[in-house]
């Protein structure tokens, strides 16, 4: 009779572990998100120009720097994590409280200058997808504001999070362009060897690849959103995780613009100069094909200008509130 009831004990544990074990296998994708939002925003509409600028002029010589800032950017960000994990608290809340008001407001203005800016080129960008559609700015832009404002306002981080990264993801139709223009390896690897440092230019561009890269209104963001996603210090190896694939893969982006922008245009004389959505488009439909090339820009600077575009809404908004030491909660009614 007990050893009965000793096999049914044996038996109904298995039964309870074998379900458990699921939710553990795939706890990691109710943690992981901060990490690949912000760095999805990171490659944005001015970035993902720059990098094609960046191609155009200086070649392949341009892979090493994209590469070298990898680990720079993971570091910056992995310290939000702990930050915001540890003390529950946000970027302008910790600067606030320890190192007193003005340093807060002086956080909160330059935070706010930024997403300003950063707000107009994502729009310019959305603006310039439209174009190569034959879509008017006065429709494309009211049409991404909305869409945006109904997202920040789905009731939850999570589910905000989910849209942004889906949304986001769409940059990575651009590595169907790589794969058509079939660069030269052999090039490729001459110019992780080339750095060209003795030229202004390459220095300038260099200098514009970093600040494209590093961006303040990230630290904010994602401090903020490990918090509104009450995360735990349990949970910090697997936000690490999330911060590390994040990192390569928004660098990743930037060096396929390069890669393409390099095989293609990257040299030769008489180029016009790519500064707009329907350069890049223009420069890319001779070796890829017009449609091929509007479909994939297209895809890519939308998906990068909406996913920055939330990113730095949310961070601004956090930054300032969180300075004035106000409620900011997603998940709040």
């Amino acid at each position: 009779m007990q050893s009965n009831i000793t096999h049914r004990n044996k038996e109904s544990s298995q039964i309870l572990s074998s379900k458990k074990k699921p939710r553990v296998k795939y706890h990691w994708l109710k943690i992981w998100g901060p990490g690949l939002i912000v760095m999805l925003a990171d490659t944005d509409a001015g970035c993902l120009i720059t990098a094609a600028q960046s191609g155009t002029k200086w070649g392949y010589t341009m892979l090493l720097p994209q590469l070298l800032l990898i680990p720079i950017l993971y570091m910056a960000q992995e310290m939000t994590v702990r930050l915001g994990i540890v003390t529950r608290k946000g970027h302008g809340e910790l600067i606030r409280e320890n190192f007193g008001t003005g340093w807060a407001w002086l956080s909160a203005v330059t935070l706010a200058v930024s997403a300003i800016g950063a707000l107009l080129t994502e729009f310019v960008g959305v603006a310039g997808v439209g174009e190569l559609f034959g879509m008017s700015k006065w429709i494309t832009v009211p049409i991404a504001t909305l869409l945006l404002v109904g997202i920040a306002f789905c009731g939850s981080y999570r589910r905000v999070e989910k849209i942004g990264v889906t949304i986001g993801l769409a940059e990575l139709a651009f590595v169907i362009a790589v794969i058509m223009i079939r660069p030269n390896i052999t090039q490729m690897a001459r110019g992780l060897v080339t750095i060209p440092w003795r030229h202004s230019s390459y220095i300038y561009l260099l200098a514009a690849n970093v600040g494209a890269v590093i961006m303040p209104w990230m630290i904010f963001y994602q401090q903020g959103a490990v918090v509104d996603k009450k995360l735990s210090t349990t949970e910090i190896p697997q936000e690490r995780r999330d911060t590390l694939v994040g990192t390569f893969i928004t660098q990743g982006i930037m060096l396929i613009f390069v890669i393409a922008f390099a095989a293609t245009i990257g040299n030769k004389t008489n180029v016009t100069s790519l500064n707009t959505v329907g350069d890049l488009a223009n420069a890319l439909a001779p070796f890829i094909g017009g449609t091929a090339a509007n479909l994939l820009i297209g895809a890519s600077i939308l998906g990068g200008a909406l996913v920055a575009a939330l990113v730095v809404a949310l961070a601004g908004t956090w930054g300032i509130t969180e300075v004035l030491n106000w409620k900011h909660s997603l998940n709040e009614p």
